[in-house]
């Protein structure tokens, strides 16, 4: 027979929890302003052409805050992907299968497009 503080020893908080959360609320916001950087760039260039958006991409600020807009975008799927998964699966194998799926898609795909920014931004 074990009291109801015996049976929780050990099950607490794996002092990660606070830090994910944060991290989710931290990218959240700062997908706000990007986002809508980004909505507004996309409108700008509609119906121009390749050498356009190299020439545009050449500049400075819109390569800066296209790699950062890629950096929080992955980075925020990754962790709300990753909530999901540890939520709705319940094998701990195929938990940490998926996971690292997902971080491992996230840094793939954020890496492949910085690689394609930086490209089309020192070709000019």
């Amino acid at each position: 027979m074990r009291s109801p503080l015996g049976r929780a020893l050990g099950l607490g908080s794996a002092k990660r929890g606070v830090e994910h959360w944060w991290a989710q609320r931290v990218t959240a916001v700062a997908l706000i302003p990007l986002s809508l950087w980004f909505v507004a760039a996309l409108l700008q260039q509609m119906g121009g052409d390749l050498t356009g958006v190299q020439h545009w991409l050449g500049r400075p600020v819109p390569a800066i805050l296209m790699v950062l807009f890629l950096i929080t975008t992955f980075y925020h799927a990754a962790l709300g992907l990753e909530v999901v998964i540890e939520d709705y699966v319940h094998t701990e194998l195929v938990k940490l299968g998926l996971v690292l799926f997902v971080r491992f898609a996230a840094v793939a795909l954020a890496v492949a497009g910085i690689f394609a920014v930086l490209r089309m931004a020192f070709k000019t």
